[in-house]
């Protein structure tokens, strides 16, 4: 609703419907997309949700991600700190993926997604 300044005239407020054309964006959401969204990120933090999981359990769940972008994909989020890899010196050698705290503190907000999909779809 516009306003009355100081002259008796009426000064209209921004609308939020405006776009507004950003100069410079320096954004906590983007560096959160940079760290977690990737391609095949969402579906590997799906299935270590429900804890430990080995390379081969991946794989298996995650039908269609190869070999080469689940490496890649487990390679950045150990690199970002979502989750930890421990390796066990047996023959082959054993490795399991576990989310760290910061992780696992993923885990509300993409139950929060799921559930603004299911509201608006």
């Amino acid at each position: 609703m516009p306003e009355s300044g100081t002259t008796g005239k009426l000064i209209a407020k921004p609308s939020n419907y405006v776009p507004k054309q950003p100069t410079h964006i320096e954004c906590s959401i983007e560096r959160t997309l940079d760290a977690i969204g990737g391609k095949w990120h969402f579906l590997v933090l799906r299935e270590l949700f429900g804890g430990t999981k080995r390379f081969g359990e991946l794989q298996k769940k995650i039908k269609a991600i190869s070999p080469k972008s689940l490496t890649e994909t487990l390679r950045h989020l150990e690199e970002q700190g979502v989750l930890e890899r421990t390796a066990y010196p047996t023959v082959p050698v054993t490795v399991e993926y576990t989310l760290t705290p910061k992780g696992q503190d993923l885990h509300q907000i993409l139950k929060e997604m799921k559930l603004w999909f299911a509201k608006w779809s």
